[in-house]
């Protein structure tokens, strides 16, 4: 009997020096977010949180897009009631909690469309790389919904209020260019260099201080929900945490003597 050949996965993890790379892999769907698709990303979200080995998180999509959102055509044919899509979204939440707390970076490395909910999936990345042939829309209200995938979360902290409610509201695209002006996106990369890029990025902090990291990401979440005084009392525990770790004083040490830091962020200009 002829074997059958395996199936190709939905979404492809690769751990290259400690780096995760996770690529939605559904070209023809545009890497629409169907379910099998979330469940693969929750799969995939919980094995790097418990993995502390993994230092940093790149995700992109395969065949020129990053992700085109849900899947209208699966969203038309389930048969849910308020409760029933209650509970969707709340299954939904738990992966996407994981993602928005995961205490290392995570870059989005964006190509083509980042739609409805891919562009929210981008969002909650600490970094958007993007080409210069990316584009972005909330695309909700054009088929009756509200943002989801934590966009209400991530769009106005990134953008602002005012200008967050444009784009939720007009559900226009946003083209690279604009996505650059308006913070959305870090960089721009042709893209053969997106990923690279990328993956250069999420290695840079394989040298810092995963402590450190982790409390800069768990800081600015509080800070920008909260008032001064606790804000401060955070800070001041953050870093009391933080200069007690081996990776401050090895850190303090090169500094002393003059070795190469551990952690430095990768420079844009050409190696000589």
């Amino acid at each position: 009997m002829s074997s059958q050949p395996a199936a190709t996965p939905l979404l492809h993890m690769e751990v290259v020096d400690q780096v995760a790379t996770l690529t939605l892999n559904s070209p023809s769907k545009r890497n629409a977010l169907e379910p099998a698709m979330r469940e693969e990303l929750a799969r995939h979200i919980r094995t790097i949180r418990d993995d502390a080995s993994i230092r940093a998180v790149v995700i992109t999509g395969a065949g020129g897009h990053f992700c085109s959102g849900g899947d209208l055509r699966n969203i038309a044919t389930v048969n849910l009631d308020n409760a029933g899509w209650l509970h969707r979204m709340q299954s939904l939440h738990q992966w996407l909690a994981d993602l928005l707390t995961l205490d290392r970076p995570v870059i989005a490395a964006v190509d083509g469309a980042a739609a409805g909910a891919g562009f929210s999936l981008a969002l909650a990345a600490d970094f958007i790389l993007a080409t210069p042939r990316a584009w972005f829309n909330m695309s909700f209200l054009k088929v009756g919904l509200v943002p989801d995938v934590g966009a209400f979360y991530t769009l106005p902290r990134v953008v602002g209020v005012q200008r967050a409610k444009e784009i939720m509201l007009s559900a226009r695209d946003v083209g690279a260019q604009e996505a650059l002006q308006l913070g959305l996106a870090l960089e721009l990369h042709e893209p053969d260099q997106l990923l690279p890029r990328a993956q250069a990025m999420a290695r840079s902090f394989v040298g810092a201080s995963p402590t450190a990291v982790s409390l800069i990401k768990r800081s600015l979440q509080d800070a920008l929900g909260g008032g001064l005084q606790p804000l401060l009392a955070a800070e001041a525990q953050a870093q009391s945490l933080a200069v007690g770790t081996e990776a401050h004083r090895e850190a303090v040490q090169r500094f002393l003597t003059k070795q190469p830091p551990l952690f430095a962020w990768p420079s844009l200009k050409p190696r000589e």
